[in-house]
């Protein structure tokens, strides 16, 4: 089983966003039992609580559920447990890069480096911004999600390090 993680500071906007759909697009392919999809945050802000109720609604205008979703903090266990953990930014993986023993630092990247659209960039974080702010990360996020299956469908293991 592959297993995915994707960080962002508070685990209520974009990395919940990248969970809910990286696991309704693994489901559309076929491969609900052989990946493993969550999220978490660097910071410890918000656990235990739900996605932002700006983030559920515009997840939820294209088909997403986030609902049952619940924001938990990165923990030294995700090193060891995950094939892929994928920053939605440079602060975020550089914060990862500080936690992660340095046998796993290999699974830790940027999630945008499976985009055709837009790699190499960070996913901006809407909490601030206005609606179109959290359209903007589902544009991202649904272009990495599937460079990021095709490239599992492939047997490609471990992140790579922007």
């Amino acid at each position: 089983m592959t297993k995915v993680l994707f960080v962002c500071m508070g685990n209520i906007c974009r990395s919940p966003t990248a969970e809910g759909v990286f696991r309704h697009v693994v489901q559309e392919a076929g491969l609900g039992k052989g990946v493993f999809v969550d999220s978490a945050g660097t910071h410890d802000y918000h656990i235990g609580e739900e996605p932002d109720r700006r983030t559920q609604r515009a997840a939820a205008e294209r088909g997403y559920d986030l609902s049952a979703l619940r924001g938990r903090q990165v923990s030294l266990r995700d090193f060891h447990e995950f094939d892929y953990i994928l920053a939605m930014d440079r602060q975020n993986l550089a914060n990862l890069q500080r936690l992660c023993p340095a046998s796993h630092a290999h699974k830790l990247g940027l999630f945008l480096d499976h985009s055709e659209r837009f790699f190499r960039q960070e996913v901006p974080d809407p909490y601030y911004g206005g609606p179109q702010g959290f359209e903007n990360v589902l544009e991202m996020v649904e272009d990495a999600a599937r460079g990021l299956l095709e490239r599992i469908r492939e047997g490609e293991g471990g992140a790579m390090t922007a």
